[in-house]
């Protein structure tokens, strides 16, 4: 099924929540392809509209042209024309072209109460509503379309009377809109030019940002009408997305005034949550896969790596765990006194990465950290390299360590630290189990071993956390602590055989 191509003719919103910009966020959130005319450039936000400025008349005509001299149009949703002339070119282009789906939406009066369509407009509105298949007015326009059909009192009409009078008069379907009705659904009736009706019903949503809904429930009609070819069905399926959108609308926070409804909360609902540290993992891809298939790694898993080499990179990797322990230190402390902070504040002293269970892990993994340098790296180096100065690249990876320590927020020294647990638990998931036999078997072992994989996965949920409770600014520092981090891991890994004999005091 090909995407519907849905063209929006309508004014603009400098703020998104309505107009041409409120059209193609709901084309695109019903997997339509959105294409815009604009017919006036509107200065508004959401306390109202400032200024309105009609561009000629013949350029919007040459907008028109220029789409339709080159695009199928499946549906064309069209909202705010402005001015009598607008109106008029925007008739005959319709009149040309006739495309199989047109929506009009009466766009007469903004929710603010401010009127976008001058009286001569609105009396040329006849010959296009003759040219539509759908017209959805709000209440207010729906008396002023009823008057323009001949209704002698139109305030005097029920909402539905007035439906069917417009609906007969011009041989168009009426979505008549009960946004505006007190009670706690908000029904929406589609009147046909027979009279019959459907009552489309849904929850009342209790908020005050609703700018845009008509604009948008109009271009998502139009959409859906393209795909399914049934106007119940695409107001059926249009009415829920709006209640959800609404329902959506005050987290959005966006201006102090009348806001807009959040056209992308069905679709935010069914997108999977990709964790911040899978993101970070995803963007040093390139560096993992160069991690793996670096000498040295290559060496220690076919057991031809000389051991010489070998006891050298166990020489940095001590100096490097030495360093690492006090920062692992530093975090269970810094978590401790977030989680005594919470509890004497009264509140949960967990969560954020923080609090007494990531005291005791870090602390936990510190002193493996102690041990992993004394014991194992001790009985491999036998001596020959127990006296070896720290390496360069050992130094710039210890020094990177330091600046993250140094910049004041623990959640960038966990960023930091976690390339260590993540990308070592990754090579032992690549490099397998070790035969009998094997040269490094100790260590390939010791790499892949369950335990260790557990204490990386739990390192990723705090670090976790704390980039989830950040600020985007501390989260991006955050981010480039990772990604170096990796990069050092994957220097640490080339080192021994690169330049062996550059070691320097440290």
């Amino acid at each position: 099924m090909s995407v519907p191509r849905v063209l929006a003719i309508a004014g603009t919103d400098p703020t998104g929540g309505a107009g041409l910009q409120a059209d193609l966020k709901a084309i695109a959130a019903h997997d339509g392809y959105g294409m815009g005319v604009i017919t006036a450039l509107v200065a508004q936000n959401t306390h109202g509209v400032r200024s309105v400025h009609v561009p000629d008349v013949a350029f919007l005509r040459e907008q028109l042209d220029a789409v339709s001299d080159d695009v199928t149009i499946d549906a064309v949703k069209i909202g705010m024309l402005g001015t009598a002339p607008v109106v008029r070119v925007v008739t005959d282009w319709l009149r040309e072209h006739r495309p199989p789906v047109v929506v009009v939406d009466p766009v007469m009066v903004a929710t603010s109460g401010d009127r976008l369509l001058d009286e001569d407009a609105a009396a040329a509105m006849g010959a296009l509503f003759g040219l539509a298949d759908l017209v959805t007015p709000n209440r207010a326009e729906l008396q002023v379309l009823a008057e323009l059909a001949g209704a002698p009192a139109p305030a005097s009409l029920s909402s539905l009377d007035a439906a069917r009078l417009v609906a007969s008069t011009w041989d168009v379907l009426v979505l008549a809109k009960g946004g505006h009705d007190a009670g706690p659904t908000s029904d929406d009736v589609l009147v046909s030019p027979s009279g019959s009706a459907r009552r489309f019903t849904a929850p009342r949503v209790g908020t005050a940002n609703t700018h845009g809904t008509g604009c948008s429930l109009s271009s998502a009609i139009a959409t859906l009408a393209a795909r399914h070819g049934d106007w119940e069905l695409a107001v059926g399926v249009a009415k829920p997305w709006l209640t959800a959108a609404l329902r959506g609308a005050d987290a959005l926070e966006v201006g102090s005034g009348n806001g807009p409804i959040d056209h992308g909360a069905v679709i935010r609902a069914l997108l999977p949550v990709v964790p911040f540290t899978d993101v970070w993992w995803s963007d040093v891809s390139a560096v993992l896969q160069a991690t793996i298939e670096c000498g040295f790694l290559v060496g220690l898993r076919d057991g031809t790596l000389d051991a010489d080499v070998f006891a050298g990179y166990l020489a940095q990797d001590v100096h490097y765990l030495r360093a690492y322990e006090q920062h692992l230190a530093a975090l269970a402390a810094s978590a401790a006194a977030a989680g005594t902070g919470a509890a004497a504040a009264g509140a949960a002293a967990a969560g954020a990465g923080r609090g007494p269970a990531a005291a005791a892990f870090w602390t936990a993994a510190s002193e493996g950290c102690a041990a992993e340098a004394r014991d194992l790296h001790h009985r491999r180096l036998a001596g020959t390299h127990a006296d070896d100065p720290v390496h360069p690249t050992c130094a710039g990876y210890l020094a990177h360590l330091q600046q993250a320590a140094d910049s004041g927020s623990a959640a960038v020294l966990a960023a930091a630290v976690l390339p260590c647990f993540r990308v070592y638990a990754w090579v032992g998931s690549q490099l397998g189990s070790a035969p009998d036999g094997h040269a490094f078997a100790d260590w390939i072992t010791a790499y892949g071993d369950p335990g260790f994989a557990a204490s990386s996965a739990e390192a990723t949920r705090l670090v976790e956390e704390m980039a989830a409770s950040a600020t985007p600014s501390e989260r991006g520092r955050m981010a480039r602590a990772f990604r170096r981090s990796t990069e050092w891991e994957l220097a640490f890994f080339e080192m021994p055989l690169t330049v062996p004999e550059a070691r320097v005091s440290a």
